[in-house]
């Protein structure tokens, strides 16, 4: 078995304290310059690998940041998650990845997890928790990036990073509007959803402003994946057989929407025209082709940890939201 070099090895190797060794390692003053570069040539020789739990015990960091999401098989958060994941190795930093599969309960269990383990900063991607509840867990943070999320009142801090999912929506009433239809639906993701409220207000306003009846009927709530679509649309369709336009809550609903359409006979787009939202790779692959609310999943994640790094080096931009612009693509299904 291979002995595991400690700092105390290293100590007696260069024939000084541990606490010299300590010094040297974490860059604190007290040594000589000189003295510094010996004991890391003697730990670089010996192979000794410093404990980031230790070095954050002398340094008050550990080079982590915590990343939660909802469902990392969903293709819209992975793509998140490696935007942020480049930029914090760019950056010296590593990243524990942590997935709440929409469970209110779990996050808070992932929140403490992270807490114990001393993460520098957490992104915190379409949290579940109640505005209360999550105010007070974001507190026991030093800084915070909220993707998908924004405080009713500014939060010294915590920042957002925001989808104009409102403009989204009213765009892809328009357009269904434009092509002649006249029942417009929306499977609408979960009520927890705070995303899906905002898409839910840009529908609403998108029908109103083209002298539209706003039929509480019309939207139906669902799971975020294909078969949460895929049960919403058939139960849809079973009560408003006559619906000739959805707007999905993502793609994935939207795939799901496409499924209970092939079912029932309903051809796409020629009976119904389908939008989705965020453009996962999915979307243009599938038969007919998704036309999507796109926007750069990767820049999110990007943006996301440029913004936390900001706040942890105390720069001006950390209370600054940020709002990306989705653009409206289209494909076969409209």
């Amino acid at each position: 078995m291979v002995k595991k070099i400690r700092m105390a090895d290293v100590a007696a190797e260069a024939g000084v304290s541990l606490q010299t060794v300590s010094r040297a390692i974490n860059d604190k003053d007290g040594i000589s310059a000189e003295t510094r570069e010996r004991i890391l040539e003697i730990a670089g020789q010996m192979g000794f690998r410093p404990s980031n739990i230790a070095r954050g015990l002398a340094t008050q960091r550990t080079a982590t940041i915590g990343l939660v999401v909802p469902d990392i098989a969903n293709p819209f958060f992975s793509e998140i998650a490696r935007g942020v994941e480049d930029t914090a190795y760019e950056n010296g930093y590593r990243v524990f990845l942590c997935t709440t599969y929409e469970d209110v309960d779990r996050e808070q269990a992932l929140l403490d997890s992270l807490l114990e383990h001393q993460v520098d900063g957490l992104v915190l991607c379409s949290s579940r928790l109640d505005e209360g509840e999550l105010v007070k867990r974001l507190a026991e943070f030093d800084d915070v990036v909220l993707v998908n999320r924004k405080l009713a009142e500014s939060v010294e801090g915590i920042v957002s990073i925001l989808i104009d999912e409102q403009t989204a929506a009213m765009q892809a009433v328009a357009h269904f509007i434009s092509c002649g239809c006249q029942k417009i639906a929306f499977v609408a993701g979960p009520q927890r959803s705070y995303s899906g409220k905002r898409r839910l207000d840009g529908f609403r306003t998108g029908l109103r402003a083209h002298e539209q009846v706003v039929d509480p009927a019309l939207v139906v709530h669902c799971e975020p994946d294909q078969r949460g679509g895929y049960t919403a649309a058939l139960n849809l369709f079973a009560e408003h057989g006559d619906v000739d336009a959805v707007y999905a809550y993502n793609d994935l609903v939207a795939v799901g929407v496409i499924q209970a359409c092939r079912e029932l006979g309903k051809r796409i787009p020629e009976d119904v025209a389908l939008i989705g939202a965020d453009d996962i790779p999915l979307a243009s692959l599938i038969t007919p082709a998704l036309s999507t609310m796109g926007v750069d999943k990767e820049k999110i994640g990007s943006l996301a940890m440029q913004a936390l790094l900001a706040c942890m080096h105390a720069e001006d931009e950390c209370a600054s939201p940020v709002v990306l612009e989705p653009a409206l693509i289209l494909r076969a299904s409209a």
